[in-house]
């Protein structure tokens, strides 16, 4: 396991449980396509090898390849967490928010509303270091609506090379179609909420 993701999540969830399921979800994701190792590493541009160790939980996803693999299994980050985690009650407390964190890249991801059956949105909390830039190639849902509000801090977010600089309080909304970057660019840390709009 690479020290640099941590995983916390509700008190009776143990991280490295939690990173156990994510690996056999990601095979089982592989498996229910009929997609080989080599497949998958085309479709996502991520070698072989690593992919391997990630579903063997050698290794724990960045946020950069958590989002190709997204990608190419068409589901949001959350979703796919939220399928790695018991199904989530309706009164969701912050102590069974699942939190992921890459030290690497200086980003911590919260669940705040994870997916749920029958309800079309989701919340995430974002908090990205000082000088943090994370790039997607592309969405894992073509056209999927987002609502960003910056809560603290200055955010850059990048939409198919249209530059957005978000201050605290300012909000982007948009239909996500292609690439995306988000950016600090500091000296402060940046706190954001999203809302995804599922179709």
């Amino acid at each position: 396991m690479n020290e640099a993701e941590v995983w916390t999540a509700a008190q009776s969830s143990d991280p490295a449980q939690v990173e156990d399921r994510l690996a056999s979800r990601l095979a089982e994701l592989r498996v229910e396509r009929g997609w080989s190792l080599d497949e998958l590493a085309r479709r996502t541009g991520v070698s072989r090898s690593t992919l391997s160790r990630l579903e063997r939980a050698e290794i724990s996803p960045t946020a950069a390849l958590l989002g190709k693999l997204c990608t190419a299994y068409g589901r949001t980050m959350s979703r796919l967490l939220a399928e790695v985690e018991s199904e989530s009650p309706q009164l969701v407390r912050a102590s069974q928010q699942l939190v992921w964190r890459d030290e690497t890249s200086g980003f911590t991801r919260r669940s705040v509303s994870p997916p749920h059956p029958g309800l079309r949105g989701e919340v995430m909390e974002g908090i990205l270091q000082p000088g943090a830039d994370i790039s997607y190639d592309r969405p894992p849902v073509p056209g999927q609506e987002q609502h960003i509000w910056v809560l603290a801090g200055v955010l850059e977010i990048t939409l198919d090379g249209d530059v957005h600089e978000l201050q605290t309080g300012d909000v982007l909304r948009f239909r996500l179609w292609g690439r995306s970057r988000f950016r600090n660019p500091g000296p402060n840390p940046v706190r954001y909420t999203v809302l995804v709009v599922l179709q």
